[in-house]
């Protein structure tokens, strides 16, 4: 069942249709809607990984990325960092003037010379956040494709770096990948030496992508819990991924432009995630998109 239009059809489930009537009156991006009923499953990391190493050219020139981006942190109002969760008692930083009297008291009987940072205060410290990265890798991981993967891996591992901040990573095309959990850390080296490493892919499942990433959010116990998506959203596999979208509290939208894509599927996804949308053409675009993503 296909609608006219432009860009790639968006895909329902044909179980889903007949019980529900989702695809009846569906707000559909790219051709319309286009019926499948193939399954997808989740992949083991092990079974995934080609036994060679990625290009080393390409690998180099995504880590050059990943390190510049790392040292250019977002820069964040020291008032914010104060966060809005439970008073803690912490080593003065020159933001907070409610000392607790009784903890600097300890301290100094044991430091006859104090200085500035022995004087403990009370601040409220900032909530955890986990986030899960969601990367479309059907298709190859080359030219600017494997630069805006790594761009935003990059730029989520150095804003994530705060004390309990969890990051994750899974990769989909007609299947998909937990390539790292939220409980296993890991460097951005690491993270793109994984993406690197997946072979090719052909079809494209967003809704199956959506739901292994869902499914790991739920695991954190985190306040704000957000996934972000990296797709040209051109969904050709699977149900219709709208209605994994409107299970996550924070879903972002990044869709890669360089090449064929499907905008309006693509705003959709954001809208129904109660996220934001922004269109990346080169990995120079990653890092201004996901300081509004991540900045309330």
């Amino acid at each position: 069942m296909v609608g006219s239009g432009r860009g790639a059809p968006v895909v329902v489930d044909l179980g889903l249709a007949g019980r529900s009537g989702a695809a009846d009156g569906l707000a559909a991006g790219g051709q319309g809607v286009l019926v499948t009923a193939q399954a997808a499953r989740r992949r083991e990391l092990a079974e995934l990984l080609e036994d060679r190493p990625p290009d080393r050219e390409v690998a180099a020139m995504a880590q050059r990325i990943a390190r510049a981006l790392a040292v250019r942190r977002r820069p964040r109002d020291a008032r914010s960092e104060r966060g809005t969760g439970a008073l803690a008692s912490v080593p003065y930083r020159y933001r907070s003037d409610d000392i607790d009297l009784d903890r600097t008291i300890e301290v100094l009987t044991e430091r006859p010379v104090p200085e500035d940072t022995d004087i403990v205060v009370r601040e409220r410290m900032g909530s955890r956040r986990a986030t899960v990265l969601v990367v479309d890798v059907s298709g190859s991981m080359r030219g600017e494709k494997v630069r805006i993967a790594a761009a935003t891996v990059a730029a989520l591992s150095a804003d994530l770096s705060g004390a309990g901040d969890q990051l994750a990573l899974v990769a989909f095309w007609s299947d998909a990948a937990v390539l790292a959990t939220l409980t296993e850390p890991a460097t951005p080296s690491a993270l793109l030496d994984r993406l690197l490493r997946i072979p090719a892919r052909g079809l494209t499942n967003v809704g199956f992508g959506l739901a292994v990433a869902h499914a790991e959010l739920a695991r954190s116990s985190a306040r704000r819990r957000t996934a972000v998506l990296l797709t040209d959203a051109v969904h050709n596999a699977g149900p219709d991924p709208r209605d994994l979208a409107r299970r996550f509290g924070e879903l972002h939208v990044l869709l890669e432009t360089d090449g064929e894509h499907d905008a309006p599927l693509a705003r959709d996804l954001a809208r129904l995630g109660h996220g934001r949308f922004a269109a990346v053409r080169t990995h120079r675009d990653v890092a201004p998109a996901l300081n509004r993503f991540l900045a309330g």
